[in-house]
C-alpha cells in the first residue's frame, strides 16, 4: 500500500488519493475507514456477546483492523479505477466478501443479518424505497394494512420526549429488526415494550419509555383508542363511568360503586400519574390487577386506584370526600393497600383481608374443618397460619378407638396439598404455614417435613412450617440443660399460658414424668434440639424461628385470649381458639416518598398519611367478606389492623445513610417511632368517632400500657435475658391522654409485612429489607429482564463513571460494587447489598421499630458464609434483643446474577482509572463523605461463656432453598 494518513480509527488511506463514497440519497461525501471498521466491529461483538462499548481486547481487534484494510485498499483501487464515488452498497458488498476471505464466517453471518435488518429499518421508516414486501399488520377484527411507519415513529418519539440519554433512532432500528409481515397490531405494541426494556440496565430512561408503550397498550383496550398526550385527560374523564358500568354489568364491580357522585369522582381523576409507575410496577398492575373482561381490560391504573379507594369508603358519611382521599393517597405511592384489597375492593366480592390464624384442636371433626377453612380463606386471597399445638403427639392413646395417634404428620399432608389444590382463582398460589410448639412430642419429625430425602408420604413440600419457640427452651439452651417432650393431651394447659406461669407448668410436669407418670414424655439435650432447628433452617428454610413469649406478654389482649401462632410471613401475633380466627388487614407507607436529602423525615406529610392509611384499614373490617363465621367474629370483635411500611432502603438512598450505620439504625427507631405515634393517635381519634372496639375493657390499652411499656413486662418475665433499647425522642403524654379519655379503635394497629408485589407496584424496595443486589434480573408474566439499581446508576453518573464497563463489572460482581475499584469508598458503603450489610446491625434495627409495635415484624436473615457459631450468635441475638419472629434465612448460593451477556474480556473490576469518555477528575473521590461508622452493635454474648457453640458442622456447602424474592406469585409478597 502507498504512503498513507490514519484516520482517527487508526486505519490507512492513501495520502495521494482520497475516494469519495456515494450514499443512497446521491449524495457524495468522503470515504473513511472509521466507518468502516465501527461496522466489522459491531459484527463481531454481536458474535463474540460482548456489549455494545465493550472492549474487544488485542486479539480481536487485530483481526477487525485487517478486515477493515483489505476492504479499504478494495475500495481505494476500485475508486481509483472508476475515478467515480463508490456506492456505499458496494463497500458493503466488499465487507461481505473479504470476511469471509479471512474465514470469518460467523461475523460476516452476523454483517449480512445486520445489513438486511438495516435496510428493512430504512424502508419502513419511509427513509428509502422499499426493497423488501410491505410488512402488514393484522388488527384485531381480522383486517390487514400496510404498517404505518409514520405513525409508529411518532409513538417511539413521543415516548422518548422529555428523557435524557435515549435514542428514538436506536429503538425503531431494533423494532423493526423484529417485526414479520402479518404481525398482530397487539405484537407489535408488545414489541414496542420489549426493545425499551432491554435497554434498561443501560440506561433507567429507557424504563420511562417502556412504561409510556404499555401506557399504550392499556388505554387502547380501555378506552377502544390511544389519545394524544394532549387529550389522555379528558379521555379518563370522559370513559369512566361507562367502564365502572361495564364491570357492574358484568358482574366484576360491586353497583352500590354507581351511587357515587361521578362529576365529584372524575374531577379528581390525575391521568399524569400513570407515568408514576416505573416498568415493573406497570406491568405488575396489567397482569393481575387490572379488572378485565373477557381478557380486556376495563381498568386504567387510575380508574383501578379509584376503584379500590371507592369500594373502602363505600360505609363514610361522606364518600365521595373520603373516595378522593383515599384515591390520593394510593395514586400519589404514599400508601399501599396489601394485595387482596387491591384484588377485591369494590368488587361483588370484597374479601380484602391478608391474614388468616387458626388454632386446630386435638378432634377429627375440627381437624378436618380447620383444613376445610383454609380452602375457603385461601380461595378468596388469604394467607394462612395454623396452629397444631393441641393435637396429640404420634403413639398417643385414642380412647374413642382405643388405638394410637398418627401424630400431626399425615393431617399436615393434607394442609399442604390443600394450599395447592386452591390456588386463589388462579391469581396466585394459595399458602399456609403451620407452627408448632417446641415441647411437642413431634416436633422433631416436623422440622423434616420440609426435606427431600426420606419417605415423600410424611414430607409437606408446598407448606412452610415454624417452629413456636417458648423463652424456657432458649434458656436452657443457654444453660446447657435438657429438655423434655409432651404429648399435648397430658399437659392441656401448656399450650395456653406463657411467661413464668408457662415455666411454673412445665416443669411440674417434667417432675411428674421423672416420677414415671406420663405416658409419653421423652427427655433430650435443648443444645440438640436447638442444633436441628438450626441445621433444618439451613438446609431446608423451614422451620422459621419464632417466639412465644415476647408476643405474649408484649400483646395488647393478653387479657381476653393467648397468641397461639402467627400467620404466613410471621408478622401478625393475634389471639384465636376454636370460636375465633384471627384476621388482619394490612397496607404499608412507602417511607422513600416521606423524606427528602436535606430535612430528612417529613413529619407533616407522614403523619397525614398515617391518619389516612388507619382509617382506610380500619373501613375493611366492616366492608370485608368473610369465607368464615369465626374469622367475622375475631375481626369485628377485636378490629385489628396491620400498618407497617416499605422502602426503608431508598429511604436510606435519598438520604445517603448506608443500612449498617449507626445513622441507619437510629433513623430506624425514630421513624417507628414516629409511626407509631400517629398510628395510635389516629386510633384513637377513630374511637371518639365511631366507639372503642368491643373488646377493649381490659386490654393493656385500658390499663394505660403502650407497647413501649411492654419491654418491661418481658424483662422481668425472662428474668434479664433481654437487651432492648427504650429511648424515646417524642413526648408520648399526648398519646397516654388521647387513650385514656377515647379509648381504641383497633385491638392492634402495625405489623410489618413482606411487600415485595406492593413494592414492586409503588417501584420501591421491599418491606425494611436492605438491597438484594444492585442488579435484578426482574421477573412477570411477559419474562425477564436485566435492571439496574437506579439510585446507584444517578450517583455514578454525577460522579461520571457510569458506562458500558461499569455496567460489565456489576455483572461480573454479581451486582456487588464492593470489589469494583471504580466505586469510590462512599458509594461502595452505601449501596452495600444485604449479604454485605453487618447482621448485628440489622438486628439493632429490627430491635428497634419491634419496641413501637403492637404485633410483629417480617424480619429476614442474611448469612454469607455460613457457620454453626454464626447461625448461633445470629438467632440468639434476635431473641436477646426483643424481637418476636424471624422470617426467611436466605443464603448467598441463592443470588447469582445472569451473565449470558457478560465476556470474560469485560471484567473491569480491578480497574482504577476512569471509563473512556468520562471525567478523569471524577475517576477518584472527592468531596466524598467521611468513612462509615462501624454497626452499632456487635452479636451479644449469651448465657455461659464457656459452652461451646453447637456443632452443625457440614452445612456450609448447602443451599438454603428460599422462596424467590421477586417472586410474583408468593402468597408472602403482600
Amino acid at each position: 500500500m502507498s504512503t498513507a494518513t490514519v484516520t482517527p480509527a487508526g486505519i490507512s488511506t492513501p495520502a495521494s488519493f482520497h475516494p469519495k463514497l456515494r450514499k443512497r440519497d446521491g449524495r457524495e461525501m468522503g470515504f473513511d475507514g472509521q466507518y468502516i471498521e465501527r461496522a466489522i466491529a459491531g459484527a463481531f461483538r454481536e458474535v463474540f456477546e460482548i456489549g455494545q462499548d465493550g472492549d474487544l481486547g488485542e486479539t480481536l481487534t487485530a483481526r477487525v483492523r485487517a478486515v477493515t484494510a483489505a476492504v479499504v485498499d478494495e475500495v481505494t483501487e476500485m475508486a481509483k479505477l472508476a475515478k467515480a464515488p463508490v456506492d456505499v452498497e458496494v463497500v458493503q458488498d466488499q465487507v461481505e466478501t473479504h470476511l469471509m476471505r479471512a474465514g470469518e464466517f460467523q461475523v460476516a453471518k452476523a454483517f449480512i443479518v445486520f445489513r438486511e435488518n438495516r435496510n428493512r429499518a430504512r424502508s419502513l421508516r419511509g427513509d428509502a424505497a422499499p426493497t423488501r414486501k410491505t410488512i402488514h399488520v393484522v388488527e384485531a377484527n381480522g383486517t390487514k394494512a400496510p404498517i404505518n411507519a409514520h405513525l409508529v415513529k411518532r409513538r417511539v418519539y413521543e415516548a422518548c420526549q422529555g428523557l435524557e440519554h435515549v435514542n428514538g433512532d436506536e429503538l425503531l432500528d431494533e423494532l423493526y429488526a423484529t417485526v414479520y409481515d402479518g404481525i398482530t397490531a397487539k405484537e407489535l405494541e408488545k414489541a414496542l415494550v420489549m426493545v425499551a426494556r432491554q435497554k434498561i440496565e443501560r440506561e433507567p430512561g429507557y424504563n420511562k419509555v417502556a412504561v409510556r408503550f404499555t401506557l399504550t397498550q392499556i388505554y387502547r383496550e380501555v378506552f377502544g383508542f390511544v389519545p394524544e398526550a394532549s387529550q389522555l385527560a379528558q379521555a379518563t374523564r370522559d370513559n369512566f363511568a361507562r367502564c365502572l358500568k361495564e364491570g357492574v354489568a358484568d358482574k366484576r364491580i360491586d353497583e352500590r360503586l354507581l351511587d357515587f357522585n361521578f362529576d365529584k369522582l372524575t374531577a379528581a381523576l390525575d391521568s399524569t400519574r400513570d407515568e408514576g409507575f416505573n416498568y415493573l410496577g406497570i406491568q405488575t398492575v396489567y397482569d393481575r390487577y387490572l379488572l378485565h373482561i373477557k381478557k380486556r381490560r376495563i381498568e386504567t391504573p387510575q380508574y383501578f386506584f379509584m376503584r379500590v379507594a371507592m369500594g373502602l369508603a363505600l360505609n363514610e358519611v361522606n364518600k365521595e370526600a373520603r373516595a378522593i382521599e383515599f384515591y390520593n393517597l394510593l395514586s400519589s405511592f404514599r400508601f399501599m393497600s396489601a394485595t387482596p384489597t387491591l384484588f377485591n375492593s369494590g368488587t361483588c366480592h370484597p374479601q380484602l383481608s391478608s391474614c388468616y390464624l387458626t388454632s386446630v384442636d386435638d378432634d377429627l371433626l375440627h381437624i378436618f374443618k380447620c383444613i376445610q377453612d383454609n380452602a375457603m380463606l385461601s380461595k378468596w386471597a388469604g394467607g394462612l397460619g395454623n396452629d397444631w399445638t393441641r393435637v396429640r403427639g404420634t403413639g398417643s392413646h385414642i380412647g374413642g378407638t382405643n388405638g394410637e395417634s398418627q401424630g400431626i404428620v399425615p393431617f399436615l399432608k393434607i394442609v399442604s396439598d390443600t394450599a395447592v389444590a386452591v390456588n386463589q382463582g388462579g391469581k396466585r398460589k394459595g399458602a399456609v404455614c403451620s407452627y408448632l410448639e417446641s415441647w411437642h412430642i413431634d416436633v422433631e419429625e416436623f422440622m423434616e417435613l420440609r426435606k427431600n430425602t426420606g419417605d415423600d408420604r410424611r414430607r409437606t413440600h408446598d407448606m412452610h412450617t415454624a417452629n413456636w419457640i417458648p423463652d424456657l427452651f432458649m434458656k436452657r439452651v443457654i444453660e446447657n440443660k435438657h429438655w423434655t417432650l409432651f404429648s399435648p393431651n397430658e399437659v392441656p394447659d401448656l399450650h395456653d399460658t406463657f411467661g413464668k406461669d408457662f415455666e411454673r407448668r412445665y416443669t411440674e410436669y417434667e417432675a411428674k414424668a421423672a416420677r414415671g407418670e406420663m405416658r409419653q414424655a421423652r427427655k433430650i439435650e435443648a443444645v440438640g434440639l436447638w442444633r436441628k432447628m438450626l441445621s433444618m433452617i439451613f438446609e431446608t428454610g423451614h422451620p422459621w424461628i419464632t417466639f412465644k413469649d415476647p408476643s405474649n406478654l408484649r400483646s395488647p389482649q393478653d387479657h381476653c385470649g393467648v397468641v397461639h401462632n402467627s400467620n404466613l410471613c410471621t408478622e401478625i401475633l393475634l389471639n384465636t381458639s376454636n370460636e375465633e380466627t384471627a384476621v388482619c388487614n394490612l397496607g404499608s407507607i412507602n417511607m422513600g416518598a416521606h423524606v427528602t436529602r436535606n430535612g430528612g423525615l417529613n413529619r407533616e406529610l407522614l403523619a397525614d398519611t398515617v391518619r389516612t392509611a388507619v382509617r382506610m384499614l380500619d373501613n375493611v373490617i366492616d366492608i370485608n367478606y368473610y369465607p368464615t363465621k369465626e374469622a367475622e367474629t375475631a375481626n369485628k370483635r377485636h378490629r385489628p389492623i396491620g400498618m407497617g411500611f416499605m422502602g426503608f432502603q431508598d429511604a436510606l438512598y435519598i438520604q445517603k445513610l448506608p443500612m449498617g450505620s449507626k445513622a441507619a439504625v437510629q433513623f430506624a427507631d425514630v421513624s417507628m417511632e414516629f409511626i407509631s405515634y400517629h398510628a395510635i393517635l389516629a386510633s384513637t381519634q377513630l374511637a371518639e368517632e365511631r366507639g372503642t372496639y368491643s373488646s377493649y375493657k381490659g386490654s393493656k390499652w385500658d390499663r394505660g400500657l403502650l407497647p413501649i411499656d411492654t419491654i418491661k413486662i418481658l424483662g422481668d418475665e425472662r428474668g434479664g435475658y433481654l437487651d432492648q433499647d427504650t429511648t424515646c425522642s417524642i413526648d408520648w403524654q399526648p398519646v397516654r391522654e388521647a387513650v385514656k379519655k377515647y379509648g381504641m379503635r383497633n385491638s392492634n394497629t402495625m405489623a410489618i409485612a413482606p411487600t415485595a408485589t406492593i413494592s414492586n407496584i409503588v417501584g420501591c424496595e421491599q418491606s425494611l429489607e436492605p438491597s438484594f443486589t444492585n442488579l435484578f434480573v426482574r421477573s412477570n408474566l411477559s419474562g425477564d429482564f436485566t435492571a439496574v439499581n437506579e439510585y446507584l446508576i444517578n450517583d455514578l453518573k454525577e460522579r461520571g463513571i457510569w458506562d458500558a464497563d461499569m455496567l460489565e463489572a456489576l455483572k461480573l460482581a454479581d451486582g456487588s460494587v464492593a470489589q469494583i475499584e471504580r466505586v469510590p469508598p462512599d458509594l461502595k458503603a452505601l449501596y452495600q447489598t444485604a449479604f454485605e450489610v453487618d447482621i448485628n446491625a440489622m438486628i439493632e434495627a429490627t430491635s428497634r421499630r419491634q419496641k413501637w409495635i403492637d404485633m410483629g415484624i417480617s424480619f429476614n436473615l442474611y448469612i454469607d458464609q455460613p457457620s454453626g457459631k454464626k447461625l448461633n450468635d445470629m438467632y440468639m441475638s434476635a431473641w436477646r434483643k426483643g424481637l418476636k419472629t424471624t422470617y426467611y434465612l436466605r443464603s448467598q448460593g441463592a443470588t447469582r446474577i445472569e451473565k449470558s451477556t457478560t465476556s470474560a474480556k469485560g471484567d473491569t473490576s480491578k480497574r482504577s482509572g476512569p471509563a473512556k469518555g468520562g471525567n478523569p477528575a471524577l475517576s477518584a473521590p472527592s468531596g466524598q463523605m467521611p468513612p462509615v461508622e462501624n454497626p452499632v452493635v456487635t452479636a451479644p454474648k449469651v448465657g455461659n461463656p464457656d459452652m461451646a457453640a453447637p456443632d452443625l458442622s457440614g452445612i456450609e456447602g448447602k443451599v438454603t432453598k428460599v422462596c424467590s424474592i421477586l417472586n410474583p406469585d408468593c402468597e408472602a409478597c403482600q
